[in-house]
């Protein structure tokens, strides 16, 4: 592990912050022509589940320029995010070692993949259905016509709860290798995980079943991934200490 005085760390970080920034704004810059259609392409879910001739609406005067400016930047947020996690990792990796790099860097690069794996199930296959439940059950006399602000905050939302959700892996390895919880225990949990699972799907999605379903059953098959890949990972680690010993 190098030791550096304070001040370098400093420039250090300023450094890396700005690489990173600069990053994230090249990306925008180099997609702001085209933020009406990225914005299309987040809506397209819910248009594809209006009735024939519905459209969204803008209640704010500024909406219509700033919120698909808002879409572009968190599309150019994700794109250059490897960039974004090479200068944490740069920052952070001289400070570790050589066992907490092998540890982290996996760590990292799996919990990007299952986030952003976690984002595409809700917009593949969770949007869909909920939208269509909500047309379905809108109201005869009644246009479903929703403000794209609003419905930029409700996509999010559902991004952000899909996101985290499929980190669960990651959280249940790094507190068994962290030793705070065993395998057993884990196991042992396992009922009240199911439960918890519903009553957060319960509390994060809409009111219907089946997409509280698709969140719920993701959840709990998540769950029993990070018990697998703990008991893998713990195995696997007691072979190379065996392997290791005179």
């Amino acid at each position: 592990m190098n030791e550096q005085p304070l001040l370098a760390h400093l420039i250090e970080l300023r450094t890396r912050l700005v690489r990173a920034l600069l990053g994230v704004a090249l990306v925008f810059l180099g997609l702001f022509h085209w933020s009406g259609d990225i914005y299309h392409l987040l809506a397209k879910p819910l248009l594809d589940a209006l009735p024939q001739g519905a459209n969204m609406i803008a209640t704010d005067v500024t909406a219509p320029f700033f919120v698909p400016v808002k879409v572009t930047m968190l599309v150019a947020f994700l794109i250059s995010l490897p960039n974004t996690l090479y200068q944490i990792w740069a920052f952070v990796a001289p400070g570790l070692y050589h066992h907490e790099k092998r540890l982290v860097l996996p760590l990292v690069v799996a919990s990007l993949l299952l986030f952003l794996t976690g984002m595409a199930f809700a917009y593949f296959l969770v949007f869909p259905v909920v939208f269509g439940f909500m047309s379905a059950v809108t109201p005869v006399g009644v246009s479903m016509m929703t403000d794209i602000d609003k419905y930029l905050s409700f996509v999010l939302g559902m991004f952000l709860a899909f996101g985290v959700t499929f980190e669960v892996p990651v959280v249940v390895i790094l507190l068994v290798r962290m030793g705070v919880v065993s395998v057993d225990k884990l196991r042992q949990g396992r009922p009240y995980v199911i439960v918890g699972a519903f009553v957060v799907a319960a509390i994060v999605t809409p009111p219907d079943v089946l997409s509280q379903t698709l969140l719920a059953v993701p959840l709990w098959l998540l769950y029993e991934v990070g018990i697998f890949m703990a008991v893998f990972l713990g195995r696997k680690k007691e072979r190379a200490m065996l392997e290791d010993r005179p």
